[in-house]
């Protein structure tokens, strides 16, 4: 029997776990470490102001490729696993919920080179002794055309600028969803992409049969190994892991010229789908939020305003009673009103 599955609250652990390993680096790091890591942490920190302002391509990169290079000899300092780098601004530094690793990501983009941006990425793997595991992940997106439909690995990584992480587990074995952004072209797209790793401990984005399950939808679509939305570069979007409602949720996007081909005219309408984490698979949900209007007796066109009590029957008679009570309402003749009582008493006499 496959064990059940479980979501962790990402927001909480994530808080707990940038206190914990700022606690743990004063514990576990010694001080001469220490003092060698904050030296670092002050290079890489300009390092990484100057690789996104920069105004020439060949300014960014240069910066870039020496950042690089000192990071590395900076993770190779003993325990520099709890080490935070939280100055290091720009640079995406994540945690794993249950702390066995985490990854940093970042992104160059060459403005001057027609909006060309290029991914780097690390995952550093937490080790007993505290000496370095590092994995570096090779961004092929601009060589791919299907980037949806494949399971890859380290050399052939979809790059994305990673903002959340969250874990799920199936048949007892860790699954980390992985949010990113990418810049592209004059549009971005927003990631969902699944890690898990082999029996060898290698990184593997996406399995063999897709994660990302259509089959419930009311026209079944295929699997894919990993999901995105694409959408105008100046709009505002919602791709993430929502805990209250213990699923993912993202932004329906329609065209705002009516184009729905062209991705940089794509944003949301105010509408939400998501995914559900079932049996192993985040499994699609088209309509998040079902809300349920009274439309009897709207019209068409306007919908169903609120309006007083109407004093014309379907066939345009007027309801001598109604008017009356309106008329004395509106001015006030109680006299009115007895007369009318009384008139209504011979009536029915």
């Amino acid at each position: 029997m496959p064990k059940k599955h479980t979501v962790k609250k990402p927001f909480l652990l994530l808080f707990i776990l940038a206190a914990l390993a700022s606690g743990l680096s004063a514990q576990k790091i010694a001080a001469s470490d220490l003092r060698t890591l904050r030296a670092k942490e002050d290079s890489l920190k300009q390092l990484a102001i100057n690789l996104h302002t920069d105004t020439l391509p060949e300014g960014r990169l240069r910066s870039d490729s020496i950042f690089i290079r000192t990071l590395v000899r900076s993770l190779q300092t003993k325990n520099s696993f709890y080490y935070p780098f939280d100055s290091v601004l720009g640079v995406s530094r994540l945690y794993a919920p249950d702390s066995a690793f985490r990854i940093f990501t970042w992104a160059v983009e060459l403005p001057n080179l027609g909006y060309q941006s290029r991914k780097r990425g690390a995952i550093q793997m937490r080790t007993p002794d505290g000496s370095l595991r590092l994995i570096p992940l090779r961004d092929v997106t601009g060589y791919t055309e299907g980037p949806s439909d494949s399971v890859r690995g380290k050399d052939n990584w979809i790059g994305a600028v990673y903002y959340n992480i969250v874990k799920t587990s199936w048949n007892a074995k860790p699954h980390y969803t992985l949010f990113g952004l990418d810049v592209y072209g004059p549009t971005k797209r927003k990631w969902i992409e699944v890690l898990t790793f082999d029996e060898r401990q290698q990184p593997q984005f996406g399995a063999t049969g897709g994660l990302f399950d259509f089959t419930q939808d009311s026209i079944p679509g295929k699997a894919r190994d990993r999901f995105y939305i694409e959408y105008k570069r100046e709009a505002s979007t919602l791709v993430n892991y929502v805990d209250e409602q213990k699923m993912i949720l993202y932004d329906h996007l329609v065209s705002e010229s009516n184009q729905p081909d062209l991705p940089y005219t794509m944003i949301p309408d105010g509408d939400s789908e998501g995914f559900k984490w079932e049996s192993g698979r985040w499994v699609h949900v088209s309509k998040v939020f079902d809300y349920k209007i009274d439309m009897n007796g709207a019209d068409p066109l306007l919908g169903k305003p609120p309006v007083g009590d109407a004093l014309l029957d379907r066939d345009g008679n007027v309801d001598e009673e109604k008017l009356q009570q309106s008329t004395d309402r509106n001015t006030g003749d109680d006299g009115a009103k007895e007369d009318a009582k009384k008139k209504k008493k011979k009536k029915g006499e």
